[in-house]
């Protein structure tokens, strides 16, 4: 599936919030609507809140008048997302940080230009658990995105802090769509997800909160936005628009949190009421501003990447970022949203 027709000489609105990863950014023949040049830039997803400010940026393009289009692509899940980065089936996606990062160690040429969202984790156990802490869970099955999530990372940390051994919990890897369900019927006794599958347990009166990630890692990062090199040599304009959209769907969204539930309800084909809880109990359970990646927050990423055997060694900065497309200021997306 290609992803772009022609380019344009400014973005003049976008968004960005959090369930999503960007995909498909590959250019098709100058094509014209009227007088105005187009381009369409498809966005690759998971229907998680970390991902939000795709599908919102999507809506924001759809109902407005601007010179480049963006088109959500759904995925199923973050593996599937790699291989496509690696192939080059996508140029631009959001993606676990620690698999980003092992991607730039296995040389695929990417970048991290940007973030999805801060904090929107928790950990889940079944609601009539006795587990008050971590290590309650030893023994236990738990439920992670991937190895190469930071979640695992976090779960790590905090074994860690509690003086558990890794081996103490058995992990399984599994989609988050599918955690709700799992813990519902026993297959497993936790799980550590990005929202909304967290609350939909809790929702049904499976499931407990036993952790936020930010009262574990505070301004918690769980997606980043990657771009392959070749975007970025080729169109550098595309690569700072796509990032300005992104800035300014988050900073709608945090203003806007009812209305933007709404536009991620009928992308992700699940409950609106589901992610008005996600996205206001509490409402810092997840945060889209401050979403400019630092020294720091990569650093923490790979030192326990590094514990938990998904990284060799620290990866030099200056091959895993690339920040020269953030803007200066950031202003909502002007987004009209009718509530009904």
């Amino acid at each position: 599936m290609t992803a772009m027709r022609g380019f344009p000489r400014r973005l003049l609105i976008g968004t960005a919030a959090v369930l999503t990863i960007l995909s498909l950014a590959h250019l098709r023949p100058w094509e014209r609507i009227g007088n105005a040049a187009t381009a369409e830039l498809d966005v690759g997803y998971l229907p998680v809140t970390c991902h939000l400010t795709c599908p919102v940026t999507d809506f924001a393009t759809r109902t407005t008048t601007t010179s480049t289009r963006f088109q959500s692509e759904r995925f199923p899940d973050f593996p599937t997302v790699a291989e496509a980065l690696k192939a080059r089936k996508i140029d631009a996606t959001f993606i676990l940080a620690p698999l980003a990062m092992s991607l730039v160690e296995q040389g695929v040429p990417i970048k991290i230009v940007y973030l999805g969202h801060r904090d929107g984790s928790t950990v889940i156990v079944a609601k009539d658990s006795p587990a008050k802490s971590i290590r309650d869970l030893a023994g236990k099955k738990f439920a992670r995105p991937s190895k190469y999530s930071n979640q695992y990372l976090v779960i790590t940390k905090l074994m860690e802090d509690a003086g558990m051994r890794p081996d103490e919990i058995n992990f399984v890897d599994m989609p988050p769509p599918e955690m709700p369900s799992a813990l519902a019927t026993g297959a497993i006794d936790a799980y550590f997800v990005g929202e909304p599958f967290a609350a939909k347990a809790e929702m049904a009166g499976t499931g407990r909160v036993l952790y936020y990630a930010k009262d574990i890692w505070p301004h918690f990062i769980s997606c980043v936005l990657v771009v392959r090199q070749e975007l970025i040599d080729e169109h550098p304009a595309i690569v700072r628009d796509l990032v300005r959209g992104i800035a300014e769907s988050g900073e709608w969204a945090e203003r806007n949190r009812m209305a933007a539930a709404k536009v991620a309800a009928e992308y992700y084909k699940q409950d609106r009421k589901l992610l008005e809880f996600v996205l206001t109990q509490p409402p810092d359970r997840v945060s889209y501003r401050g979403l400019t990646p630092t020294d720091y927050d990569m650093k923490q990423i790979m030192h326990y990447a590094i514990k938990a055997g998904i990284l060799r060694k620290e990866i030099d900065l200056g091959k895993l970022m690339d920040l020269r497309f953030i803007p200066e200021h950031i202003e909502p997306a002007a987004i009209t949203v009718t509530q009904q």
